[in-house]
């Protein structure tokens, strides 16, 4: 990748490259160890520009991955309720953005991670530091067990978005989304908060208390 020199004002080529040169960043870096100051660098802009347009660095590493979704999103409509209801909740509101307007740029992000490592890498990044960091807390379960439970239900959710929107495979693709999360979602739950048989036993004490 060529860098760029110099400071550059803001005009409608400014965000994409501020863009580019994030991706770049994260990939190699991780999204820890990419500064700001750097992405700015690497754009040739400001650092007070890359703030003027993404804000936050979290914001910024969402946009640069084009994500379909902010997890803080999934994880407020998971807290909404009972913890027993927790896994169905967040199955739907994972098939709530996936079924609506912001779906086609998840079904891209999975095509490309699967066929390019680049972007592996700012998958996994996206993973480990806008879901895991982000959601053990959040949804109060035991950090020493978080990690793996959240992995655990990813894999579930992530198996259903390659096959029902990029491979397409009937009748999981045209399933009502109601039905998926009364199947899906005691899967999730368990993952998340049951009791997982030869990993770890949970304690029948929420974490949250």
């Amino acid at each position: 990748m060529v860098r760029r020199t110099g400071r550059r004002p803001g005009n409608p080529d400014t965000r994409e490259a501020i863009l580019e040169a994030a991706r770049g960043a994260f990939a190699e870096k991780g999204f820890d160890g990419a500064s700001i100051r750097a992405i700015a660098t690497g754009a040739g802009v400001d650092p007070a520009l890359v703030h003027h347009y993404f804000g936050t660095k979290d914001k910024l590493f969402l946009a640069a991955m084009n994500s379909p979704l902010d997890p803080l999103d999934v994880i407020g409509e998971a807290l909404a309720g009972e913890r027993g209801e927790m896994g169905s909740r967040v199955v739907r509101a994972f098939l709530h953005i996936w079924d609506g307007p912001r779906g086609a740029a998840g079904v891209a992000l999975l095509r490309s991670a699967v066929g390019n490592e680049w972007t592996a890498r700012l998958f996994r990044e996206f993973v480990l530091t806008q879901v895991l960091r982000r959601a053990v807390p959040r949804l109060g379960l035991d950090p020493e067990q978080g990690q793996l439970r959240m992995t655990l239900a990813g894999s579930q959710l992530v198996g259903m978005a390659m096959a029902r929107y990029v491979i397409k495979v009937e009748p999981l693709a045209s399933a009502p989304s109601e039905a998926l999360v009364a199947a899906i979602g005691p899967a999730v739950q368990r993952y998340l908060v049951d009791d997982l048989p030869g990993v770890f036993p949970v304690s029948a004490r929420d974490p949250r208390d």
